[in-house]
């Protein structure tokens, strides 16, 4: 019974994220309403989207991630303090997070005075969820 549990939980490990949008209105969302802070440049440095835009965090691979660490930024200690529950980049982190940064990190850590360095906001939620598919569709295979 143990090895068919295990066995279970290694498909589920191995199955590929799913996202509930549209990566292709993503792209296009993220083209009108990120690249101005964002850019999405792979390992190698090829840029996949986005300019040389550097005021927010670079987007390759945060698929799973913990919040608060892509090696190169300096983020603010809440949305730090918050990766260091354990918490990843899902997409109903990523959805409550771009829709209200601020509301978001005071709500998962319960602390009324995180702030949020990202002032945008994402107003239209299926527009979030579309943003997350196409990261979701640019993630690196393991």
């Amino acid at each position: 019974m143990k090895a068919l549990i295990a066995g279970a939980a290694l498909v589920l490990l191995a199955a590929p994220v799913l996202a509930d949008g549209d990566a292709a209105a993503g792209e296009a969302q993220f083209g009108r309403q990120c690249v101005t802070c964002h850019v999405i440049q792979d390992h190698d440095g090829n840029t996949i989207a986005g300019r040389n835009a550097n005021t927010g965090p670079n987007l390759y691979a945060i698929v799973g991630e913990k919040p608060g660490d892509v090696e190169g930024f300096s983020f603010g200690d809440s949305i730090v303090a918050w990766g260091e529950t354990g918490a990843v980049w899902d997409e109903d982190n990523f959805v409550g997070y771009v829709m209200n940064p601020t509301g978001w990190l005071r709500e998962v850590t319960g602390n009324n005075r995180a702030r949020a360095k990202m002032a945008f906001q994402v107003r239209d939620e299926q527009q979030a969820r579309d943003i997350w598919a196409y990261l979701v569709s640019i993630q690196p295979e393991e």
